[in-house]
């Protein structure tokens, strides 16, 4: 899964890029790889694993992870080439989803570039960008489309179907998500606005901020988009990466009120925005959690593992974590008869503890 950050110039993005990218390094328990400048792989908390561990005590444990892209920061005209416009537009295509940061906190030593802090009119300057690179892209695609289309070919209709109602909608100054087409019949036109969007409020640390209007604001608007949201402090995230002990940093979120770290709203909110599962597997040799689409079968969760699996699929053996929570030991799983065998169509579910069984 990847996930790219996006946002103004001077909102707090490569901060928080590097909060949460810095808070999971080695030190941490969960475990980060700098794989090139602003890209970051994160492990994915789970404390399921921990329990597998005590259960199975394995040779070692794997988590989820998700890689984040701090993506270089949008001037206003760069659907038009502006500032790193080309550069910045192609980076987003690669990514599965895009986390817009948008600054709601006030710091005179931080000049905000558009000249003070408005998130509805910051939210539209990307929106905009997104949409006016998108409309370039669907006349490109209708032109192509419609000499197929008038000859009666059925698939070149539908086609065009989609991208004249696409194009309406961001004529409209609306993003292609809310075109009314899912997000399967979107993917083949490589769109920015039919991305899944979540929106990530950089707020400061000030204790009324529930009450700002400005946070209302920002969660009118990024509604109006079609988009989640959520609000995280990269100065206190940061803050609490000073701290070397986890009794200190538990304190400190206690003082705080914060029931998750930053990272962990973002992960969550990343789960339910891209519609994906964890799995898990686990033995003497290694405990692990693997994500996939949810309502993906068992016959595409094995070829997560390996393809051979999946070629050779027979049957899987399942449970649920919490009966392995609840009773420890698969041996009193199978006497319960709580370990079941499904076959290759079953839709995976949320916390399954699989073994696949397979011809090689």
């Amino acid at each position: 899964m990847e996930i790219g950050i996006v946002g103004l110039p001077n909102v707090g993005k490569s901060s928080l890029f590097n909060a949460l990218t810095s808070a999971h390094a080695p030190s941490s328990n969960y475990p980060f790889t700098t794989i090139e400048p602003n890209v970051g792989v994160v492990s994915v908390p789970d404390t399921r694993l921990k329990r597998l561990k005590e259960i199975f005590n394995p040779e070692k444990v794997t988590p989820a992870t998700i890689k984040f892209v701090d993506i270089a920061g949008l001037v206003k005209g760069a659907s038009s080439g502006e500032g790193l416009g080309n550069q910045f537009l192609a980076n987003i295509r690669e990514v599965d989803a895009i986390v817009h940061v948008v600054r709601l906190f006030q710091d005179p030593d931080v000049v905000h570039t558009m000249g003070g802090i408005d998130p509805i009119r910051d939210i539209e300057v990307i929106e905009t960008e997104l949409n006016l690179a998108d409309l370039q892209t669907i006349e490109k695609q209708i032109d192509k489309c419609q000499g197929s289309a008038r000859s009666g070919d059925k698939e070149s209709k539908v086609r065009l179907e989609h991208l004249e109602k696409i194009e309406k909608v961001l004529n409209q100054g609306k993003p292609a998500r809310k075109s009314g087409l899912s997000q399967e019949e979107l993917k083949p036109y490589f769109l920015l606005t039919a991305k899944p969007m979540l929106y990530v409020g950089n707020v400061g640390e000030e204790s009324n901020f529930e009450k700002d209007p400005l946070l209302q604001n920002f969660k009118n608007v990024s509604e109006s988009q079609g988009a989640s949201s959520l609000t995280i402090s990269a100065k206190i995230e940061s803050e609490l990466l000073q701290l070397t002990s986890e009794d200190e940093k538990k304190s400190f979120r206690e003082a705080l009120g914060m029931k998750e770290t930053g990272l962990e709203k973002l992960i969550r909110e990343s789960y339910k925005l891209l519609n994906l599962v964890t799995f898990l597997t686990a033995g003497s040799d290694e405990a692990r959690a693997w994500t996939v689409p949810k309502g993906s079968s068992a016959q595409i969760a094995a070829g997560q593992i390996h393809t051979d699996i999946a070629k050779g699929f027979i049957r899987a053996e399942i449970y649920h974590f919490q009966e392995i929570d609840r009773w420890g030991s698969e041996k009193v799983l199978a006497e319960k008869g709580l370990k079941r065998s499904e076959g290759k169509d079953y839709q995976i579910q949320d916390g399954d503890v699989c073994y696949f069984h397979f011809r090689s």
